[in-house]
């Protein structure tokens, strides 16, 4: 930020320097605050571990992709054993291109510290330029330890892109509308990879009854689905223990039958890895079926975003190791021996996979097929969960209760809303559908999306966070677009046939977000242009002209500095205010977490006989806040402890090491190190009258703010003000609820904001 010229802070008159110097910014309490971490070290062997239990969590959509992949790439049959060897190849390289090479040895690096996914990807960008849509952002949050960023040259090409996405506001709306594209099609596939994985594994029962009608096999289908998502309130951690080794399994299972397949049916598939096979087959299919073929082809890589957004609690070494000794090899084989079971049974192909099982083991393997698939499907529906709590985060998302299924695990986590909802979308489209080909073509859509986006948001990355070579930038992203974009074609082509479900599901979650975005948007800068003056507050005198009753005030708002314009309005309209007042501003930052010992920044507002603070409550997407009892309880103590370090600072101690890595608010042994003189005996009374406040009685005042668009507003922005975000105003849980606030101890402001 530019420093003012003596002239303009002249002319902004003296009530503007009383205000700077009521209400400053937390920087020396934010490097108070400043704690240091080490990076984690793990051992071989725990390596391995981790490996093995990465299995289970992120590799289960992407294994269970040969159970229909030939289906869709030969709907109508298969002519040629070209054709065949051909779409094995394309397979194969498609494999390497994407997942291997791609994601696992490039995107999983572009980590937020173990988060993955579009949102993961955002906060990076958001970190390191201000590109921030909400700017209730300050320097003192590049404080917290899990604020890492980069530095650059002034003529560098980082800092020329830097200054290029800062300059205008609707390159932050491209950036942020193309990541909420990437997140809307990423909740699609938390819908159609149950409804596409469950429905094949179901189908494993007709092929041993022939005559069996699909409806039965849906039916099953559903039941499973039914099942699966009636679960999910225990949590994967209930049954993660399970998941690990049944992945494992039929990662075994499909690389087993698939080598035995190229022995007993036909080895020659294994021309395959020549990529000529590939120019043959686009050369012989480029007038038939092509598109028809690629869109099937396609979904060989499913489960590849899913793989980085579900990457949490696995070192990117882990998955690596896991991803190139036991999920490539096995898929590989699983391709090519289906490749030779169809050269020698051509009519098989709407089957493949069942019928290229022996006899022997089929039944153990459909059991171990379904439940690979729901591994799969558990997998992503988490993933969907992670997705919308940060997208609540980042207030692009109506609020929702999220409920934590693990105390190990803080990314485990349960949307009850969201869970009946995905349920409801995924019976409809297993039911509406009936076969794998539309889902498949529908799947394929939001799979390719999202791939799309993540290239593209991987450019700034690899340019801003990585400072990495252009000639490295256009090679990722050349090998990337000569992949994906044939691909993207082919599904735009199918939307006819199926892929317009993804479409519908990812606009509608996609009007969502961004309604809900921009009404968040609109309502801080209200509240940013009508706050009040700290000057004003400080001319009341110490009463604020009121009568000040026994108890304490946290005043909820969602400004950083500034007294809000609720406040002004409560104390317009009522004739008492508390004796101590807290504002409260709870705010999300582009970070995973913030340590807890990091989480709160305390300062005092205006003199000491006013009994004003101010604490800004930080949080990152991945945070959830506590129940009332402990939020509140940490927020007293908070204050607590900003009166006891404040003392210790007038009364000159100077050990400013002890103040680095503070301890627990409630902890005593700092009041000892006091002086015994006046300071002590200053810092006993106020602590003594704050704690007699909190006995008389804790109100939590909150805002209950109601948005409407002005007169002169156009058609599109009222029905998307007044009736669509009236209507999920109205659908959302309150504030009050989010902060598990107690109905008793609850006031709320109403307000009406034009926009």
């Amino acid at each position: 930020m530019a420093s003012l010229s003596e002239g303009e802070v002249t002319n902004r008159g003296s009530m503007w320097e009383l205000d700077q110097n009521l209400d400053r910014p937390m920087d020396e309490e934010a490097g108070r605050l400043k704690n240091m971490y080490r990076e984690k070290k793990f051992s071989s062997a725990l390596l391995l571990r981790l490996a093995f239990q990465s299995l289970g969590v992120v590799f289960g959509d992407l294994g269970t992709s040969p159970l229909y992949v030939f289906y869709n790439i030969f709907p109508r049959g298969v002519d040629n054993d070209e054709d065949v060897i051909g779409a094995l190849s394309l397979i194969i390289y498609t494999l390497t291109l994407i997942p291997l090479l791609k994601y696992v040895f490039v995107v999983l690096r572009a980590n937020d510290n173990g988060q993955g996914g579009t949102f993961a990807l955002y906060s990076l960008l958001c970190r390191h330029a201000k590109i921030n849509t909400i700017p209730n952002q300050h320097r003192t949050d590049e404080e917290l330890t899990t604020y890492s960023r980069q530095t650059y040259e002034e003529n560098s090409v980082a800092e020329k892109i830097k200054r290029w996405l800062e300059a205008h506001a609707y390159k932050r709306n491209i950036l942020l509308i193309l990541v909420l594209i990437g997140t809307c099609t990423a909740i699609g596939d938390g819908i159609l990879t149950p409804a596409i994985s469950v429905l094949s594994a179901s189908g494993g029962i007709k092929v041993q009854n022939q005559n069996m009608s699909t409806d039965i096999v849906v039916l099953v289908a559903v039941v499973i689905l039914i099942g699966l998502f009636s679960m999910q309130h225990y949590g994967t951690d209930k049954v993660g223990w399970l998941f690990a080794p049944i992945v494992l399994l039929w990662f075994i299972l499909i690389g087993s039958v698939g080598a035995v397949n190229i022995h007993k049916y036909n080895n020659s598939v294994l021309k395959a890895y020549n990529p000529v096979y590939i120019y043959r087959f686009f050369r012989r299919r480029w007038n038939s079926d092509i598109w028809t073929s690629l869109g099937g082809v396609m979904l060989s890589i499913t489960g590849t975003e899913a793989l980085f957004a579900d990457l949490c609690h696995f070192p990117v070494l882990a998955i690596q190791i896991a991803f190139t000794l036991i999920v490539f090899p096995c898929l590989l084989l699983a391709y090519t021996g289906q490749a030779a079971y169809i050269i020698s049974h051509k009519k098989h192909v709407a089957d493949a996979f069942y019928r290229s099982i022996p006899d022997a083991i089929y039944w153990p393997a459909f059991v171990i097929a379904t439940a690979a698939a729901i591994v799969a499907s558990q997998a992503t529906i988490s993933a969907t969960y992670s997705i919308i709590k940060q997208a609540l985060a980042l207030g692009c998302f109506p609020r929702v209760k999220i409920v934590h299924t693990s105390k190990k695990f803080l990314g485990q986590i349960y949307i009850p809303d969201i869970n009946w909802v995905l349920l409801v979308l995924c019976i409809a489209v297993t039911a509406g559908f009936k076969n794998q080909s539309q889902i498949g073509n529908a799947y394929g859509t939001a799979v390719v999306i999202v791939m799309l986006v993540t290239t593209f948001l991987m450019v700034p990355i690899m340019l801003l966070v990585w400072k990495s070579h252009w000639v490295l930038v256009v090679t990722f992203i050349v090998l990337s677009l000569m992949v994906e974009v044939p691909y993207f074609v082919a599904c735009i082509l199918k939307i006819d046939q199926g892929g317009w479900v993804s479409l519908v599901i990812a606009t509608a979650f996609f009007l969502i977000m961004y309604v809900w975005h921009f009404c968040t948007v609109k309502r801080y800068e209200f509240e940013m242009h009508s706050k009040v003056s700290m000057a004003w507050i400080l001319g009341l005198g110490p009463s604020l002209g009121l009568v000040r009753v026994p108890g304490i005030g946290f005043v909820y708002t969602e400004l950083a500095s500034g007294v809000p314009h609720i406040f002004s309005h409560f104390i317009t309209n009522l004739p008492a205010i508390h004796s101590v007042v807290v504002f409260v501003c709870v705010k999300y930052l582009p970070v995973y977490t913030v340590p807890t010992e990091e989480r709160f920044l305390v300062r005092r507002i205006g003199p000491k006989n006013f009994h004003m603070f101010r604490c800004v409550a930080r949080y990152g997407y991945k945070d959830l806040h506590k129940r009332d009892e402990d939020f509140e309880r940490m927020l007293f103590e908070c204050v607590l402890f900003f009166v006891r370090l404040e003392s210790m600072m007038e009364g000159g101690y100077s050990d400013s090491d002890e103040f680095s890595s503070p301890p627990p608010p409630r902890s005593s042994r700092l009041l000892t190190r006091c002086s015994e003189g006046e300071a002590a005996s200053t810092v006993g009374d106020e602590l003594e009258f704050l704690n007699r406040c909190k006995d008389a009685g804790v109100v939590h005042i909150l805002g209950n703010t109601i948005v409407r668009a002005r007169r002169d507003s156009g058609v599109v922005k009222k029905i998307a003000v007044d009736y669509m975000y009236a209507f999920m105003r109205r659908m959302c849980r309150e504030n009050s609820v989010i902060f598990n606030v107690p109905h008793e101890s609850l006031l709320n402001v109403g307000q009406i904001y034009y926009i």
